[in-house]
């Protein structure tokens, strides 16, 4: 697990995203959280409120760095003001984790606003190692690449989304994000197995899980899930965590709730809820072992 030993404190932590109106809480203590993580782009001012806040928060707990906006996977080079704005955060910070997505957001100097799933070529596994590589020396560290939702069913090209990240941290040294919810809703919209996507990742790349909630739209009679971070983890997305974590190990993970967000408290109990997942899943490893 690179940088991370499975038995550390972070492996076994369970975290959530940091918000304002959780500021006051998250440094009062006794919540019992191992990290917090924040979007990158929301602190690259160089001053104010929001820094005062992390600065607070970083210096009782892990911090976990995560951008949204760099296009990693996208056809355009890498925008290079916005890498220097990240390098400058992450040094001014040194979270434990460092992460993006496999995903484009811009094309043609268009932005778009969302993340969106490149094709799985091999033009494209090669374009995202020249990026993530760039990134990784502007930072002068490893990063995590998060899996992306899919929301059409169809070809993405020639290369198994599991087999992509796999190689993408073979070549790089990178490490992978591993968004549950973003595996369970794009099996659901595109019709493949979960539980196979699941089985066919290496462990040893995962640095990072992600678990969060996601609504159902319905569009001319056909249902589509949709990954809006705005509700508690379903059971199935919850089954499949423990379903790695049995095979994998622990790892550090985060509850994603970034629209209507939620009290603090209602926050806790879905870590409580991951984890149970995790040590249930690992303490039924520990049997299975000695039978």
């Amino acid at each position: 697990m690179s940088a991370l030993g499975q038995n550390s404190a972070l492996a076994r932590a369970a975290g959530v995203g940091l918000k304002p109106q959780h500021y006051a809480a998250a440094l009062a203590g006794g919540h019992g959280l191992g990290f917090f993580e924040v979007h990158a782009e929301n602190f690259m001012s160089a001053g104010g409120p929001p820094h005062r806040w992390l600065s607070a928060v970083r210096a009782e707990h892990y911090l976990s760095v995560h951008g949204v906006c760099l296009s990693v996977g996208g056809r355009d080079d890498l925008d290079e003001a916005h890498l220097a704005r990240l390098a400058e955060l992450v040094r001014r910070y040194e979270p434990a984790l460092v992460s993006e997505h496999l995903a484009w957001s811009a094309d043609g100097g268009v932005f778009f606003n969302d993340l969106l799933p490149p094709p799985l070529t091999q033009a494209s596994l090669a374009r995202a190692c020249r990026h993530v590589d760039q990134i990784q020396s502007a930072l002068g560290r490893t990063i995590l690449i998060e899996n992306p939702s899919i929301y059409l069913p169809g070809t993405r090209g020639d290369i198994p989304e599991p087999e992509f990240l796999n190689e993408l941290a073979r070549r790089t040294g990178c490490g992978v994000l591993l968004d549950i919810n973003n595996v369970f809703v794009s099996a659901e919209n595109a019709g493949f197995d979960a539980s196979a996507y699941l089985d066919a990742i290496d462990p040893a790349n995962v640095g990072e899980i992600h678990l969060a909630g996601h609504a159902i739209d319905n569009f001319e009679g056909v249902s589509i899930r949709v990954d809006n971070h705005g509700s508690a983890m379903c059971d199935e997305v919850v089954a499949l965590y423990e379903r790695f974590i049995a095979r994998a190990g622990p790892r550090p993970t985060l509850i994603e709730w970034d629209h209507d967000t939620p009290a603090f408290d209602v926050l806790l109990d879905e870590t409580r809820r991951a984890k149970v997942a995790m040590m249930r899943a690992l303490f039924e490893e520990s049997v299975a072992d000695v039978a």
